[in-house]
């Protein structure tokens, strides 16, 4: 398989599979594709089924499959942002934001991830159920605006705002912290709690939140201005 991400800001994957090549996609992520390209729907069971729809996905997926040679398949981002591409191998799953997966080869496999804090899934923005993308090949997630990389040593910390963590390896850990002093809480304008990202491992951040963009939107549309 061979991909191009193409569109700037507003990006598609365009992939070009090989005869008997199959990528595997969330229902209705698929843009466009050659006419050889052949669609099979699945559930996989029902405990993937329900996985997949707590993890934010839909119940049943889509299987593409090249047949009578080469052909193409493009899937387009849902948001303004990134598509990245990221080598998923046994033993280095990542965990993702919900709806953060796009497609991937047939080895990924998709479920969920819970948050093992309670207080993390509660108030760190980033729910209680995430994706976990674990087996072995490529898939392709969505970032919503930029997407900033940042290496954790062991034991190191990283404090971001809510919302704006969108991957990180397995090998992280996640938790929250309440801002510090009565006057930041109550003017700071940074809400009350942070989330806290503890290394080893890679973390990705995600410069425009879809909820951070869809409030300020609300409030310039309430305004009139």
């Amino acid at each position: 398989m061979n991909y191009e991400i193409n569109g700037g800001n507003l990006p598609v994957v365009e992939l070009r599979l090989s005869q008997g090549e199959s990528i595997r996609c969330q229902s209705g992520a698929m843009s466009w594709m050659s006419q050889n390209v052949r669609m099979r729907t699945e559930g996989g069971g029902l405990g993937k089924m329900f996985s997949r729809a707590f993890s934010g996905e839909s119940m049943f997926q889509n299987i593409y499959t090249a047949e009578g040679g080469e052909g193409t398949i493009a899937f387009a981002s849902s948001f303004p942002g990134n598509i990245l591409a990221v080598e998923i191998r046994p033993g280095s799953e990542l965990i993702c934001q919900k709806s953060a997966f796009l497609a991937a080869t047939e080895g990924v496999e998709l479920s969920i991830f819970f948050q093992k804090k309670f207080g993390a899934g509660l108030f760190g923005g980033e729910g209680f159920i995430m994706q976990k993308l674990s087996g072995s090949g490529t898939a392709f997630v969505e970032i919503d605006g930029s997407t900033i990389e940042k290496t954790l040593a062991p034991g190191e910390r990283l404090i971001a705002d809510t919302g704006y963590l969108a991957v990180m390896d397995g090998t992280c850990s996640i938790d929250i912290e309440t801002v510090k002093g009565v006057k930041n809480v109550l003017f700071g304008g940074e809400g009350l709690f942070n989330t806290v990202i503890s290394g080893p491992g890679r973390v990705l951040l995600q410069s425009m939140p879809a909820a951070k963009m869809a409030g300020a939107l609300g409030g310039y549309l309430s305004t009139g201005k």
